[in-house]
């Protein structure tokens, strides 16, 4: 169950200061905290929980505060609990009180927290962040066209610029090979036999565990292996896998019964078998929704291109960039193609703005017919070269050419702070739905950490501005 906090926004002047402490209310976390809207994100958090039984949930506040502290600074979930406990303005952010040398919580808690904050809260929290931003940015816009006469018609043009691109965050894993594969795969089905056996005290069946063991370090331990020598250490790990899954079977229909766990595990262990055996049989490497990891199944393989990193394991996901600002656009762990996410994007700029984008700013594969033909219909500029052969007296604008391959770095830079400092270049959590998680949070936090930074200036260039002189000196 969930209970809402009395006290709705926490400020720092109602924070208990131990005595001889002297917080500063300019300081970065005070300003992150001032900057998100801590009373809306709580009504929609408190209607996750359906139950009003059980025990009472960490506030909101809390749970999304030790997160973003733990994206700022990449700390480990024990990490964190030490951090805020020494820290009287992390304890503030978080909505503590007052300042208590003890922990807010158990370090186990932060799973928790990463499964109910989920990918699509965390983007809708994005969006309450921003949108306070980017209103007084219109408003600000509107007041300076008021003073011109010439702009009448500005309300129904084309404002402002979209930059769309994509990316990978990769997940820790080893890098696949299918002989380390069938072996896990093979260790796991002997393990799962162990266990029905040991239970209901049956004979253990032969495995030929010691001989498996053997053929794969075989090849395992060669420095070059030839294509002849792994299709042959294949070919005998899949028997032997063939044969554990025929134990298995046969425990099953004489009615012994197996855990949720083992259930799942043995479900994509089949499923890893039945890819194996394919592309064995097939004589080639590709196969669909293709499992590289056994211990996270739902991680497929991602073609870039990219010199250094051909092929990355892990999400795929589309990033906007609108004012300076990162949004989520899509995510997912299957291979998609980017282009479709083009119109989506542009619409969901056109909700926001009140109107649609003068130019969008991306990548060649986005340069299909359907989005050109999409784009040129509502008046929008799509960068890039037209499709098809150039003609001979066609005329390229380089200096707007040039413009917008200069502005589009934007959200290569996006992609960079989000991996070098805020935990997109890998990521180390084990389930599906808390790495959608940390992905989301990874994007929000970026956000967060240039809305105070941009507060901070605005008070610095307050502070710098010339004052009023008195009319009479003293």
């Amino acid at each position: 169950m969930y209970k809402k906090q009395t006290n709705r926004q926490l400020t720092i002047y109602d924070f208990d200061q131990p005595l001889g402490l002297t917080m500063n209310p300019e300081n970065r976390w005070v300003k992150k905290a001032d900057s998100i809207p801590w009373s809306v994100i709580e009504d929609k958090y408190a209607a996750l929980f359906n139950s009003d039984r059980g025990n009472i949930a960490k506030p909101v506040r809390m749970a999304l505060g030790a997160l973003i502290i733990q994206s700022e600074f990449q700390y480990a979930d024990i990490e964190v609990v030490n951090q805020i406990r020494e820290n009287p303005y992390l304890q503030y952010f978080v909505g503590l009180p007052s300042y208590k040398d003890e922990k807010p919580f158990d370090a186990s808690s932060m799973v928790h927290f990463r499964k109910r904050l989920s990918s699509e809260i965390l983007i809708e929290i994005n969006e309450l962040i921003l949108k306070p931003i980017e209103d007084g940015a219109d408003d600000s816009q509107t007041d300076d066209n008021d003073n011109d006469d010439d702009n009448d018609a500005s309300g129904s043009e084309n404002e402002g610029t979209l930059i769309l691109d994509a990316t990978c965050a990769p997940s820790e894993i080893k890098f696949p090979q299918d002989t380390e594969l069938l072996n896990e795969c093979r260790e796991k089905l002997e393990g799962i036999i162990d266990v029905i056996c040991e239970a209901n005290h049956l004979p253990k069946p032969r495995t030929y565990r010691k001989l498996a063991r053997r053929d794969y370090l075989n090849i395992a331990r060669k420095k070059k292996k030839s294509g002849k020598q792994i299709r042959k250490a294949i070919g005998k790990q899949l028997n032997y896998i063939r044969r554990d899954l025929g134990y298995i079977d046969a425990f099953l229909e004489q009615g012994y019964t197996l855990g949720t766990k083992q259930v799942n595990l043995l479900g994509t262990l089949r499923k890893l078998y039945e890819q194996q055996f394919y592309m064995y049989t097939s004589r080639t490497h590709k196969v669909q929704d293709r499992i590289v990891s056994i211990s996270q199944p739902f991680i497929r393989p991602i073609v870039r291109g990219k010199a250094k990193n051909p092929v990355e394991f892990g999400a795929k996901l589309d990033m906007s960039i609108t004012n300076g600002y990162a949004r989520l656009e899509k995510i997912s762990f299957d291979a998609y193609n980017e282009s479709e996410c083009l119109i989506v994007a542009v619409e969901r700029y056109k909700e926001r703005m009140g109107v649609y984008p003068e130019r969008v700013l991306a990548d060649k594969i986005y340069r299909n017919r359907t989005n050109l033909s999409y784009c040129k219909e509502l008046g929008i500029r799509l960068s890039g070269p037209s499709l098809g052969r150039p003609k001979k007296d066609q005329k390229v604008d380089k200096k707007q050419e040039y413009t917008d391959n200069c502005d589009r770095v934007e959200v290569e830079r996006g992609f960079s702070l989000a991996k070098r400092k805020f935990g997109l270049r890998l990521i180390r959590t084990r389930l599906e739905e808390t790495s959608l998680c940390v992905i989301a949070l990874s994007i929000l936090t970026m956000n967060l950490s240039k809305v105070s930074l941009r507060i901070f200036l605005t008070f610095i260039q307050w502070m710098s501005s010339p004052r009023i002189e008195p009319l009479m000196k003293p």
